[in-house]
């Protein structure tokens, strides 16, 4: 198997960590980002050059730039950029401050976004590539308690959908990520929970609150054997739009999925009844 290049927004923690390691014990190089420089030194004392490393914070866009830029530069072809930095933000919209929503949109939203627009020219320019988009089965359903993340998975799928299309004749594949729940520090380290309102108390968003917080919950995804399935669909042609991960994942996306559309098919007529008539 021929040497990859890679460029992974987040790899101290979660999914980033394990790709990465997966990645580097196979030969592959990485260039890869963090906002802690010493997060990663058991990584770079063991793989040495084959891990290029650079501070980044996601919701400063010109950083995007010069850092995608630099590891361009320094290590020329990158064959895969990888979106994968994020957290969660768990508390109904009422609970969140002003602040605690902005981040979150430019952190999970904006900073992706931008991530991918700066990767752009370097792909086309290099003659295509791939770019795999972290997202989560809370990109295709939804939860109490997590709107604001899922603004920003829903927004984000969107936006890779309609890129899709646009840069499928520069010969770059995009894809999708879908996880359910894995065995990561998600919980610890991936996500905030806003102060409670007590007037939520009687909510569903309670409810997922305390779900999410019940530290005797263990999601069932293994995240090596998910980030091993991520990094093999590189190899398939054409790039795989959506892969969703976890038995959880599967259903709860199937569900949601078949629940619009049979909103959808009732809706037919009505839908046709605003039309102009066809002699009109």
């Amino acid at each position: 198997m021929a040497q990859r290049t890679w460029f992974i927004t987040g790899i101290n923690s979660g999914f980033g960590r394990h790709m990465t390691e997966q990645l580097l014990e196979r030969g592959d190089r990485v260039a890869g980002t963090v906002r802690n420089m010493n997060s990663v030194d058991d990584l770079k004392l063991k793989y040495g050059d084959l891990l290029w490393v650079d501070h980044l914070d996601v919701t400063d866009t010109p950083a995007i730039i010069a850092v995608v830029d630099q590891a361009f530069k320094q290590l020329g072809k990158i064959d895969v950029v990888v979106s994968n930095a994020g957290y969660g933000l768990i508390g109904a919209a009422e609970e969140l401050t002003n602040d605690q929503i902005t981040h979150q949109i430019n952190t999970n939203l904006v900073g992706s976004i931008q991530l991918v627009r700066a990767s752009l020219p370097h792909l086309r320019a290099q003659g295509g590539g791939r770019i795999i988009q972290l997202s989560t089965v809370g990109g295709q359903a939804a939860f109490p308690g997590g709107s604001l993340y899922h603004a920003t998975k829903w927004g984000i799928e969107g936006f890779i959908e309609a890129l899709m299309l646009e840069v499928a004749p520069f010969n770059i594949g995009l894809t999708l990520v879908e996880p359910g729940g894995a065995r990561t520090n998600f919980k610890d380290h991936g996500a905030i929970v806003a102060p409670q309102m007590q007037s939520y108390e009687i909510s569903p968003a309670a409810k997922g609150r305390r779900s999410f917080e019940d530290n005797t919950i263990v999601p069932m995804g293994d995240p090596a054997k998910m980030v091993k399935i991520m990094i093999d669909s590189v190899d398939q042609h054409p790039a795989p739009k959506r892969i969703a991960l976890g038995s959880d994942s599967y259903h709860v996306i199937h569900q949601a999925l078949t629940g619009r559309l049979e909103e959808l098919e009732a809706q037919k007529d009505l839908a046709f009844s605003t039309d102009f008539p066809k002699d009109a």
